[in-house]
């Protein structure tokens, strides 16, 4: 790896990821409604993926520079797209009234830019590590390569089809209220956020594949603690137990994050 370089790229990353997060908190403040944060989660992503990709022509192995900042551009452009398709036509996300109603003298602005859109930028670039570092090796593709497609693959399987699932079952008015008990959300009660882990730490893997991959390997910890502890799983579930009935049920039977078959409730045969 070529170690100027790759500094000169974290320099010019650290830029793209809040320029995104910027752009996003500008219409924030037009709209009133801050929720098109998570829209710009996914875009953040892909601009420092091909923020790295261009500043690492002639530094790193050609195939796996375009591997991973494929990878990563297919992971956030369908994440922002649904995302996008998800939240159209709503008003403010519940999570963010009940967040910007603690800013002092109603400053929600300023409180969103500092605790929301900052904060997700700085995240965006620290997860994005393993990415810019395997834009940088020299190293061509292998066994690892493999394994982290793989573990990739079933990331988006989980993401994709739980999100659609989630979607049609909405869409259907006779499941209004009720709890998503069904395909994946059986097996796991978080399926996207357990997806969303795995397509993190197959992105590892194609930094992993030589020692100083390794460097990074708090980038996928910090994404799965999030997702699994931090703001994704336990503040949604607050809000789905105080509104779903039926909810301490599908708790009782259901993994919270790792999929498994569900229990049998008591008594049953």
């Amino acid at each position: 790896m070529n170690t100027t370089a790759f500094a000169v790229g974290l320099a010019a990353t650290a830029v793209a990821a809040p320029a995104v997060l910027l752009a996003a908190f500008a219409v924030g403040v037009r709209t009133g409604r801050h929720r098109g944060v998570d829209v710009a989660w996914g875009l953040a992503f892909t601009a420092v993926a091909w923020t790295g990709y261009v500043l690492s022509a002639g530094h790193g192995d050609p195939a796996r520079r375009l591997l991973v900042t494929v990878l990563v551009t297919v992971w956030g452009l369908r994440l922002s797209a649904h995302i996008w398709s998800r939240s159209r036509g709503h008003g403010e996300d519940p999570r963010y009234d009940r967040m910007l109603a603690k800013a002092a003298g109603g400053r929600r602005n300023l409180y969103a830019l500092r605790m929301v859109y900052l904060l997700q930028a700085a995240i965006v670039w620290f997860v994005s590590l393993p990415v810019q570092a395997a834009q940088y090796l020299t190293a061509g593709l292998g066994p690892f390569t493999f394994a982290a497609v793989t573990l990739w693959a079933v990331g988006m399987f989980f993401e994709t089809v739980g999100d659609w699932q989630l979607a049609r079952f909405k869409a259907d008015a006779a499941n209004r209220g009720k709890v998503m008990d069904r395909g994946l959300w059986a097996w796991t009660r978080h399926p996207n956020y357990f997806g969303d882990a795995c397509v993190w730490w197959g992105l590892f893997l194609l930094a992993a594949s030589e020692p100083v991959g390794w460097a990074f390997v708090l980038s996928p910890v910090l994404m799965t603690y999030l997702l699994a502890f931090g703001s994704g799983k336990p503040l949604l579930e607050r809000q789905l137990g105080s509104t779903k009935p039926g909810w301490e049920a599908y708790v009782a039977r259901t993994s919270s994050f790792l999929p498994r078959p569900p229990r049998r409730s008591r008594g049953a045969p």
